[in-house]
């Protein structure tokens, strides 16, 4: 059922109390550990609820891929027995929706063009605008600000319960298009889970701060915004996230039967040691049925302690 706000057309489920999730990776590297807990936890958080899960590679940033990450992370999805509904969606080809939606934005006044440096806002005390914002007269070499006057300093998170922000420390702009012509982050995950019917954004605790951004960008285009839950952040025992930035190991997809036993022990799952040895169907549905949120330890940051033990459950 397509459902149209004044700039975004959203593909919304006919039943709207269907559960939509989704897993969003950047083709900036192969899936680590780290990774794959959380596309694992969202799919199940999906399907415990007989829900959809859609794939969407976050394409918008070429200077950052890595030739041939995208279809090796839809390999190693595959591999695990995550299996996505619907057609991938690749943000690379959703430009004219983002522009749209930029362009509704600005007629409503919540933009403004910014020519200052990384440097020079990171100068500016929370709670500040730029001196960009009094010169409508830019055009060359500018970004695109969105005005965050009036922040959401508070959301219920599913798994993390309320989530409070102080003011002073939420920055009064963030971009929605970067002075090299490239979307930002934050209008093009907004915009795509509008248009895709989100219901739940389930997803690591490193984006746990992005949703004050993102639901102010709800509030603007007057669409409700889904839930929000975040998953434990896998760390190494010196505290460093595991990511591809950090140049995180590779997941092996010899040992897919290691690694979804692991990843569910990280969870907080009681698992067997019989399911080592099933396949990765049987290791799913398995999950599926017990999935159950009150098992993860709720913090933002979990030590990856699988040589520690996790291979011994």
């Amino acid at each position: 059922m397509k459902i149209f706000n004044e700039y975004i057309l959203i593909d919304s489920p006919s039943d709207m109390s269907q559960y939509v999730g989704r897993f969003a990776p950047s083709p900036s590297g192969p899936l680590h550990f780290g990774s794959l807990v959380t596309a694992l936890a969202s799919y199940l958080q999906a399907k415990s609820q007989q829900g959809r899960w859609l794939l969407r590679i976050e394409d918008i940033d070429p200077p950052r891929e890595i030739k041939g990450a995208s279809k090796n992370i839809l390999r190693c999805l595959e591999a695990h027995h995550l299996f996505w509904d619907e057609d991938v969606t690749y943000q690379s080809t959703r430009s004219a929706l983002y522009e749209q939606t930029l362009h509704g934005l600005m007629e409503q006044g919540h933009t403004y063009a910014c020519q200052c440096t990384r440097a020079e806002l990171s100068e500016l005390a929370n709670g500040n605008v730029c001196g960009c914002a009094e010169s409508p007269s830019l055009t060359q070499n500018t970004a695109i600000k969105f005005k965050h006057l009036d922040p959401i300093l508070e959301f219920q998170d599913g798994l993390l319960g309320t989530q409070t922000f102080d003011k002073s420390a939420i920055p009064a702009q963030f971009s929605l298009k970067r002075k090299d012509g490239l979307y930002a982050y934050q209008l093009a995950v907004v915009v795509d889970d509008i248009q895709q019917g989100i219901t739940e954004v389930a997803r690591g605790a490193d984006l746990l701060d992005a949703t004050v951004f993102q639901l102010a960008l709800y509030k603007a285009l007057q669409v409700s915004a889904p839930s929000f839950m975040h998953f434990p952040v896998v760390v190494t025992s010196s505290g460093k996230k595991l990511s591809k930035q950090n140049h995180a190991k590779a997941i092996d997809v010899k040992q897919v039967n290691h690694n979804l036993c692991d990843a569910l022990a990280f969870l907080g799952m009681t698992v067997p040691k019989s399911c080592r040895t099933e396949t990765p169907q049987n290791i799913i549905a398995w999950a599926v049925e017990r999935w159950d949120l009150r098992q993860i330890t709720a913090k933002t940051a979990r030590i990856d302690n699988r040589i520690g033990g996790l291979d011994s459950i």
